[in-house]
């Protein structure tokens, strides 16, 4: 194996001869969660790829227009240890959540009607592709010295890299198999974008943080899509985001902790809108989530009772 290979992002592409998405010039001027809400849903295709029914579609309201994700609950598929039909509302809980930490990593997302009845409709998000060759050669410029500061641009997130040691600017995730008998170590960058948002995974007890989820946006932002298995109230973390288990939360990480328990407090504006969104005894979940990473200070470790990674891990 020629090292390190890059994992290639789960590929999101809509149908052929999909029309391109409208300009977003006229949308920046409203706000993307409002222009969501009360916008005509048209759609244009299907992302094929997806395990529940996707639509590519875009929003129009008073001259603004942006294209955009809608999931109807029609779509989703039973899984036994959710509640049927709750998928879209997860979603939209966890874009809370993104919100009141500060950090936006979940794109603009809103429950609504549509075409196909309610569901979830989310800000479609432009990848931002690096170069050939500039990411993901295991020397990428993340945090050298380990403490999840750095930032690596484009693409340059996960990587398979020949050896032990993941170098600097990466974290080890474990060993995966590449065929022919041979592993290879897969990494992930050192990178306070994806720091944070495996506390974001831990808060909301995310079952399913692929590889493909993460989409690197212009301007250096990072977003994180499909949260419809979150919120369950048994431990169901699942992420490739492992590389800093059981090392200290950073002093900023835990200011938002803070706070954030102290808007899940009973009859803040939080806590009744998770109200509409996920049952009680997942709010109480939560909550309890939150205090336990207060109190250990530190990121969570797998259980040992639930797979760590979900499968495929891209």
């Amino acid at each position: 194996m020629s090292a390190p290979e890059r994992i290639p992002p789960r590929s999101l592409t809509p149908p052929t001869r999909l029309p391109p998405p409208p300009s977003t010039e006229a949308s920046r001027l409203l706000p993307p969660s409002e222009l969501l809400a009360l916008g005509e849903l048209t759609v244009r295709g299907q992302v094929r790829e997806a395990s529940n029914a996707v639509l590519y579609c875009t929003v129009e309201y008073d001259g603004h227009s942006a294209p955009c994700v809608y999931k109807p609950v029609a779509g989703e598929r039973p899984l036994w240890d959710f509640p049927d039909g709750t998928l879209a509302q997860r979603e939209v809980a966890a874009y809370e959540i993104s919100e009141a930490t500060g950090w936006g990593l979940v794109p603009p997302t809103v429950l609504r009607d549509g075409p196909y009845g309610q569901g979830m409709c989310q800000l479609w998000i432009e990848v931002e592709v690096a170069p050939d060759g500039a990411a993901g050669d295991g020397s990428a410029d993340g945090d050298a010295d380990g403490d999840g500061s750095g930032e690596t641009g484009g693409a340059e997130l996960l990587a398979l890299v020949e050896g032990d040691e993941p170098g600097p600017g990466w974290k080890a995730i474990g060993y995966a198999e590449v065929g022919e008998g041979r592993t290879a170590l897969l990494v992930h960058a050192d990178d306070v974008r994806l720091r944070r948002l495996a506390v974001l995974d831990a808060v909301i007890n995310n079952g399913d943080r692929k590889g493909g989820h993460l989409l690197p946006a212009a301007g250096g932002r990072l977003y994180a899509i499909d949260h419809g298995v979150t919120f369950n109230a048994d431990d169901k973390l699942r992420t490739l985001l492992w590389g800093w288990a059981g090392e200290p939360l950073p002093n900023d990480v835990l200011e938002v902790l803070r706070r954030l328990a102290d808007q899940l407090a009973d009859g803040g504006p939080l806590c009744a809108r998770l109200a509409e969104l996920i049952t009680g005894a997942e709010i109480e979940a939560l909550r309890a989530r939150v205090a336990t990473l207060l109190r250990t200070g530190k990121h969570p470790e797998p259980s040992g009772q639930w797979p760590a990674i979900p499968w495929p891990p891209v």
